[in-house]
């Protein structure tokens, strides 16, 4: 049982099905580039939370669902927080991909 769901958070497994089900929903990691070349969820982009300021450049309007997720969901808080006080509508901190279960890209 991970620590979010013991707080009844985010199930990333289950959000990253609901990212992919969404359409137009982008799956981001928020996490350095060196973390995300060690090993990311398929389909996911890398923006890291020092350049969460740069969201366009993934293509994101403020009406894009946004599923952000890190190593242990904190840093997808962090950048959760900082997207919505920058006008963003939707979006979701799914939590951190050590609890993830699915197969990994690198």
């Amino acid at each position: 049982m991970g620590f979010f769901h013991f707080l009844g958070g985010p199930d990333i497994n289950r959000e990253v099905e609901t990212c992919r089900e969404t359409p137009g929903g982008l799956l981001v990691d928020v996490r350095t580039p060196e973390e995300y070349r060690q090993g990311h969820i398929p389909g996911s982009v890398n923006l890291p939370l020092g350049e969460i300021g740069q969201v366009d450049r993934i293509g994101a309007q403020a009406d894009t669902p946004l599923f952000l997720y890190c190593r242990s969901g904190a840093r997808s808080g962090q950048a959760s927080a900082l997207l919505r006080r920058m006008g963003y509508r939707s979006v979701h901190n799914i939590g951190g991909i050590g609890a993830y279960r699915g197969k990994v890209e690198r």
